[in-house]
């Protein structure tokens, strides 16, 4: 049988590909353990800025296994959540790259991610009450910080499929591309991410992540005890001296 989840990494990027496309790349263990195994290699590899997800077959993912869900596979990795990464998602910042359906547990792998670039025939859904269930891993939660109020409800409680071209005038989408380039989109926008220090990074996404939680009077001590180590770094002196030099700079991640 093909393997479950397909990875590759160039130039700074790396993708990772469920590759159920068969099952409408439906989330069962073996994608859920392929896809925390991936994320903790490319977290943990100096060459690697930016991680991609995305779906083979023209579809992102459908969400979970239901089948698989009843015989007792269970599509959640301990620690790290449904599909290995919605209760924690990699350091290093995220795309999701969105063709077809991104439905269910599929749209919370995809609101896990940093950034959303979609195909303008994707849709998106959170259809869990219309199967006695609800979107617990994320969608919930995620949903209200990312659209307003009554969006975020009318997705939530009809349950329907909403087109990507409604959520990017929203916002939710980054970026909107033709048919079948979504892909091809989301590797245009990492390699602008990649042209970032590693270390600045990782420390502006965790802020911005994790400030959402901070009280006002102590945001700015809480973001110094994460920015502090970057701006004594080695990458961040190597950032002023390529532009007083002016040449693209060399991150060492350090």
């Amino acid at each position: 049988m093909a393997d479950a989840v397909l990875t590759e990494s160039d130039g700074g990027i790396a993708v990772i590909t469920i590759n159920r496309p068969e099952a409408r790349n439906a989330v069962n263990g073996d994608v859920a353990r392929g896809i925390a195994a991936a994320v903790d290699e490319f977290d943990d590899a100096g060459d690697v800025r930016v991680i991609i997800l995305t779906g083979a077959g023209g579809t992102f993912s459908a969400g979970m296994d239901l089948k698989g869900f009843l015989r007792g596979d269970s599509p959640v990795v301990a620690g790290r959540g449904f599909g290995g990464i919605t209760q924690r998602p990699p350091a290093k910042p995220m795309i999701a790259a969105v063709e077809g359906y991104a439905l269910a547990g599929g749209f919370e792998l995809a609101l896990s991610c940093d950034l959303i670039v979609a195909s303008e025939t994707a849709k998106f859904g959170l259809p869990e009450v219309r199967r006695g269930l609800a979107a617990a891993a994320g969608g919930l939660l995620r949903l209200p910080r990312r659209l307003p109020y009554h969006l975020a409800m009318e997705i939530v409680l009809t349950g329907e499929h909403f087109p990507a071209d409604r959520l990017h005038q929203a916002g939710l989408v980054s970026r909107l591309v033709g048919a079948g380039q979504a892909l091809a989109g989301a590797r245009e926008l990492a390699a602008q991410v990649a042209l970032g220090a590693p270390l600045a990074l990782a420390a502006s996404k965790r802020v911005i992540v994790e400030s959402a939680d901070w009280h006002t009077s102590e945001a700015f001590a809480r973001q110094g005890e994460v920015l502090g180590s970057v701006f004594t770094s080695a990458d961040a002196r190597e950032g002023a001296a390529a532009f007083a030099e002016k040449r693209a700079p060399v991150w060492r991640g350090e």
